[in-house]
């Protein structure tokens, strides 16, 4: 009787596991966009720094290239590039807590992974 009960969890099982795993792949998906986007900000903001302040550049914003000098740009990076390092450092405790309460459910269920 016990095992038919247990063939019977199987597939929620394997469907509740299949669920954990999908949503970690797409938090990681995440934390890897927001860490090219604060990537290229760095790289920007290193590369306009030096450049004198009335100095004439060209910003993207929502598809449509604007003309801008260094000192209008430089500080809109700068706030950017924070709330982008924030993103990214929530993301990671979304991701940590999502495995952690992962591992707590295979515990529970005493599921043990045989294939990756």
């Amino acid at each position: 009787m016990a095992q038919r009960v247990n063939k019977n969890r199987d597939p929620e099982l394997q469907l509740q596991y299949t669920n954990y795993k999908n949503g970690l792949q797409q938090i990681a998906q995440k934390i890897g966009d927001v860490e090219q986007e604060a990537e290229e900000h760095k790289l920007v903001l290193e590369t306009l720094e030096p450049l004198p302040a009335d100095r004439k550049c060209f910003r993207m914003i929502n598809g449509v290239l604007v003309e801008r000098t260094v000192k209008d740009v430089v500080p809109a990076l700068k706030t950017n590039s924070e709330g982008l390092r924030k993103v990214l450092e929530d993301l990671v405790k979304q991701y940590n807590s999502k495995q952690v309460e992962m591992e707590k459910w295979k515990k529970k269920n005493n599921i043990q992974v045989v294939q990756q």
